[in-house]
């Protein structure tokens, strides 16, 4: 099986570049939205280490912005309680894809959290910061402190493009990602 892991900055179209691979995807922010809509122990923890922050379950995302926004480490208590959860998601993914020719990661701290293991092939989606702040500001619940307490846990982007075998240039058109990943998949099929 051929893991491919899909990085990039908040907002660089990698869902979106995870997705268009075809092949079976595990979408780490997927996951975390279940978890908090229907995972009372993740509630319990959370509730336990943040209890002036975390008071309703499902998990209200607007107290979640609260308790990153209040203390700088409140984001790294959330993420470790978390991501063990997300981890063990992508254990049972893996097994039920085990089959599968190639698997895509959709994981945004794959390489801050260790997740990736040596032999994935890592591909950096890379887009202008003046586009992905265009399309931030359109989703729903846009915060841009947020947005940054974000990006400070994250690794730079200039590490993950070394890290990477591959780069594709994300101009939020089809055509452009769809010959990218089609290059790609030339190359490691």
């Amino acid at each position: 099986m051929i893991r491919i892991g899909i990085l990039g900055n908040i907002g660089s179209g990698k869902s979106y570049v995870a997705k268009s691979f075809g092949y079976p995807v595990f979408n780490a922010d997927l996951e975390v939205s279940k978890l908090y809509k229907n995972n009372k122990k993740i509630f319990l923890k959370l509730n336990k280490i943040l209890p002036n922050y975390i008071h309703t379950f499902p998990i209200n995302k607007n107290e979640m912005s609260k308790a990153i926004l209040a203390n700088k480490s409140n984001l790294n208590k959330i993420v470790k309680v978390v991501h063990k959860e997300v981890r063990k998601k992508m254990n049972v993914f893996m097994k039920k894809n085990k089959n599968k020719r190639i698997v895509i990661l959709d994981i945004p701290l794959l390489l801050e959290n260790k997740i990736n293991i040596k032999k994935d092939i890592l591909v950096f989606v890379e887009s202008k910061k003046i586009d992905i702040f265009k399309r931030l500001k359109k989703r729903k619940n846009f915060n841009k402190k947020l947005y940054k307490k974000f990006k400070d846990i994250q690794l730079s982007p200039s590490y993950k493009k070394r890290k990477s075998k591959f780069i594709i240039k994300n101009d939020f058109t089809n055509k452009s990602v769809k010959k990218s990943i089609k290059n790609i998949l030339n190359q490691i099929i």
